[in-house]
This record gives structure tokens, sequence and C-alpha cells, in this order.
């Protein structure tokens, strides 16, 4: 369900950037974080996840970036007393219109949603970015189901959607060794068709593709 025009989006601010169908673990400590996600989960709505521009994760509330992402919670688990774990899902991208702090310093938000990503057509270059996270998508869960077994959580949303153009320039922005700024400007790139042009450029300069 996404959050009316007129309502408060709750946020977390994260020093990570959610990108659409991104799969995103949580670890959930803070006693306000914990309880905003109980509140969501009543209320059966998101959160939003925004990078931090300045501040900490931790303590007095951290100034966001003005672009984010709803999360959508998939899973969840509370092992032991004050730590829960959660498995989210990136859905659509928003714009921070408001802001306001509560008493416990959570951030809360009136937000406008932005278009979702369209579906380029499918041509040389999502061909070979495809390809190439294709490849990168089956090594990572081999690696992790070796090494974790049961525990392995993927990365990435099933089913895989590499006939989507905007999916696998997503997945790349995700997957690229770069700052955490220029991650944040791709996400608020409009055309996801400007992003792939970007990984497209990225793989291609270091010989990936």
């Amino acid at each position: 369900m996404l959050p009316q025009t007129e309502a408060w989006l709750p946020l977390f601010p994260l020093n990570t950037v959610l990108f659409p169908q991104g799969v995103l673990p949580l670890r959930v400590f803070e006693t306000r974080y914990i309880d905003m996600v109980r509140e969501c989960m009543k209320q059966e709505r998101p959160f939003g996840v925004v990078l931090i521009r300045a501040g900490q994760e931790v303590g007095a509330a951290a100034e966001p970036e003005r672009v984010g992402t709803l999360a959508h919670m998939r899973d969840w688990d509370m092992a032991q007393l004050g730590l829960m774990s959660l498995v989210t899902e990136g859905g659509e991208r928003f714009r921070i219109e408001d802001t306001r702090v509560l008493p416990d310093q959570r951030l809360e938000a009136r937000v406008h949603m932005l278009a979702p990503d369209g579906m380029p057509a499918a041509d040389a270059l999502h061909v070979a970015c495809a390809g190439a996270l294709k490849t990168v998508i089956e090594n990572v869960e081999r690696q992790g189901r070796a090494e974790q077994g049961k525990d392995f959580i993927s990365p990435f949303s099933q089913p895989l959607r590499l006939d989507s153009a905007g999916w696998v320039a997503n997945r790349w922005c995700e997957l690229l060794p770069i700052p955490l700024k220029a991650r944040q400007a791709l996400l608020e790139l409009e055309d996801p068709r400007s992003r792939l042009e970007v990984v497209h450029q990225f793989l291609t300069q270091h010989g990936i593709i």
C-alpha cells in the first residue's frame, strides 16, 4: 500500500541507498525503530529508506537526502529480545517535500511519489549489461549458498527481471564499487535509460563487458 500524499511517511535514514526491487536486509536494535517497524506492520504500510546527508544512524535524527525509496517488509524475525531482523524490498521512489522530528528523534516526511521506471526497449547496450549481470548473480548466489547454507539471503529479488532495462540498471547501481553520493545521484535520475548508460560506460571502462 502506498502512503497517502497527505500522510506522514516514517523514514529510516541509513548509510545505504535502496533502489526499486532491491533487497535490503536490516538488523534493527534501536527502540525507536523497532517501534516504527511494529507500527508499519500493524498498519500494513512501508517505511522510507533514505541516505543520510548529515548525521549518524544512531542518536539524534539525521538529515536525509531528498530522494528515497519505499521499503516493503517481506520477512522478519526477533530471535533475541531487542534485535529485529528484517528483509525488505524496494518499492517506488519518492521526493521529500517536508520533514518533522518526533520526540524520540524519529523522522517522518510528507513525500511526492516519483513515476515508476518505464520499460526502455531492449537493445545491444541492455543485452550486454544483462548478460554480465546474469553471470554476477549466479556467482554471488553460488558462493553465498556455499558459505552460508540455509541462512543465505539473496541480494536479488525474485524472479530475476533481466529483460527489464530498469531492473538491470538498478541492480548494477547497487553492485558497482562507487561512493554513496554517486549511488544516490543514480537513484535520482528520472530515466532508467540514463542509469543504464552510466552503468554501461563504467563496465566498458573497467573491461567487464
